[in-house]
């Protein structure tokens, strides 16, 4: 006579089954050998703010040795690039109107036929008029995206993409600090210093940045930008 204990019954999982053994969602990591809690799987992703734990799964930011485990898809480097043009054309449209009746927020009265060199052109285009302007614009652009992502990580531009930004480290919606970090790395540079370079460089880093597709602004904030559905 066999002295292994009977198999159990049908449909009853055997003992030495994991996912028998799987505590309930939530526990916390490192209790059940699992980022979420025992194997179990992350929550469905909310689409609205990060509640039920996190986009991560409730289990921290990495998700174990795969760092992208448990958050939400990256969002698309080609729609950031869409959605940044949409608010910046959303701030910019209105802003050029405004500034019409003062003579327009850009000047260029001296570049005429007779001013061919472009270094004369460039240095009388950029004249106190404009700089007033731009520093105007500073302001605005970074009031917009320091509100628009403290208030919920979406501006307008990301909401209509379906994308919105996130803290790195727990998925939260960015706090003040963060949203206007964030803002003035990538506003002020781009409309006062080197706007050509400053959206190369970011528009590079969204597409080879590994392994979270952080742009200049997203590595001085710490978020990243996913999708949401």
């Amino acid at each position: 006579m066999s002295n292994e204990p009977p198999p159990p019954p049908s449909g009853q999982p055997p003992e030495d089954d994991p996912f028998s053994k799987r505590p309930p969602h939530g526990t916390p990591p490192g209790q059940g050998g699992s980022p979420y809690g025992g194997g179990a799987p992350p929550p469905p992703y909310d689409p609205g703010p990060y509640g039920g734990g996190g986009p991560y799964g409730g289990g921290g930011p990495y998700g174990g040795t795969d760092p992208l485990a448990g958050m939400p898809p990256l969002a698309e480097p080609g729609k950031r690039i869409l959605a940044r043009l949409i608010d910046f054309l959303i701030i910019s449209i209105p802003l050029y109107l405004i500034s019409l009746p003062f003579g327009g927020a850009v000047d260029v009265g001296n570049n005429n036929a007779n001013n061919n060199d472009f270094g004369n052109a460039i240095s009388n285009s950029y004249n106190g008029h404009q700089l007033i302007w731009s520093l105007i614009g500073v302001v605005v652009y970074v009031a917009y995206d320091t509100y628009f992502t403290h208030k919920d990580g979406r501006t307008p531009g990301k909401r209509l993409l379906k994308m919105r930004v996130a803290m790195l480290n727990d998925g939260s919606v960015p706090d003040t600090t963060s949203s206007l970090l964030r803002a003035v790395v990538l506003w002020v540079p781009a409309l006062l210093c080197c706007p050509c370079l400053w959206w190369l460089v970011n528009i590079v880093l969204m597409f080879t940045d590994k392994p979270y597709r952080q742009g200049l602004q997203d590595k001085a904030g710490k978020t990243v930008v996913v999708a949401v559905r």
